[in-house]
């Protein structure tokens, strides 16, 4: 797993790169605020249900939450799976709200 901070993030965002951005917080958070990922709540990385991502083994995954501790989790599952580019957002959508406002 590597890091990734917001200003990282909000350049590929803005300069329209094609990203691989899961958001593992609980559907009530996601519904609060989003940057637009794939909505997977920690649990499903757990329960190691992660089908849907499988394809994604070789490509760049960037993960987050509200602080940046449950993507963490989630990341490290995801390298125990075998996927080789895997970013943790540090700072989570909390860092995001706190450089640039709430998310659209």
């Amino acid at each position: 797993m590597k890091r990734m901070t917001v200003e990282e993030l909000k350049h590929k965002l803005d300069s329209g790169e094609k990203i691989n951005l899961i958001d593992c917080r609980e559907p009530h958070e996601y519904e609060e605020a989003n940057l637009g990922g794939r909505l997977i709540p920690l649990g499903k990385f757990q329960a190691m249900d992660l089908d849907e991502l499988e394809d994604l083994k070789e490509d760049e995954v960037i993960v987050h939450c509200r602080s940046g501790k449950r993507s963490a989790m989630a990341c490290t599952i995801l390298d125990q799976m075998g996927f080789t580019n895997t970013y943790n957002l540090e700072g989570g959508i909390l860092a995001w709200i706190d450089q640039y406002g709430q998310p659209k």
